[in-house]
């Protein structure tokens, strides 16, 4: 085997990533303070073509020079924006037909492997802080729990890692 050079690996540019049809799947990131999980969070979401990645609470946003050390140029290639509060986007989602799913260790939870998404459903993703996770008044306004199975002895993930994890399972499901 011989490893493929970039130039080989025929990806879109930005523009060509704008125009793509993406799944349809936006990532909800809140108070989430590492820069360099922003940044990480852009460049996983480029290369499975989400919709758009929204940043409330203390989230900071594109430009900074951390974020952009991860993101390798992507926060140019997804759409994303800035909305203070999370409770008004999960509203204003809902009424644009999004169901939003907490992504936290729960009563209820559904384990991410056992769900299956609508194909024509749309879905915002909410991803909390890396310490106290996604905040009680969000979880109980979104639609559903979702837990990624763990089998150590840690309770949790990083934050980015989640995400890769979430992401990758729902492109995989939406793109039978």
């Amino acid at each position: 085997m011989r490893k493929l050079k970039n130039e080989e690996l025929d990806r879109l540019d930005v523009d060509g990533f704008k125009k793509s049809d993406k799944i349809p799947v936006s990532i909800v990131l809140d108070n989430i303070r590492s820069l360099n999980n922003i940044g990480s969070v852009f460049r996983t979401s480029d290369a499975f073509l989400i919709e758009k990645i929204y940043l409330c609470g203390i989230t900071a946003k594109p430009p900074h020079k951390d974020i952009h050390k991860t993101a390798l140029g992507a926060t140019e290639s997804v759409e994303w924006e800035y909305v203070e509060d999370i409770l008004e986007l999960l509203k204003d989602l809902k009424l644009e037909g999004y169901s939003s799913l907490a992504i936290e260790q729960a009563e209820g939870a559904q384990m991410l492997h056992e769900f299956i998404p609508n194909q024509n459903g749309k879905y915002a993703l909410i991803f909390g802080n890396e310490v106290k996770g996604v905040q009680q008044k969000v979880v109980n306004i979104c639609d559903s729990v979702l837990e990624i199975p763990q089998f150590g002895t840690k309770h949790s993930l990083n934050i980015a890692v989640s995400v890769g994890v979430v992401i990758w399972d729902f492109w995989s499901k939406l793109k039978k």
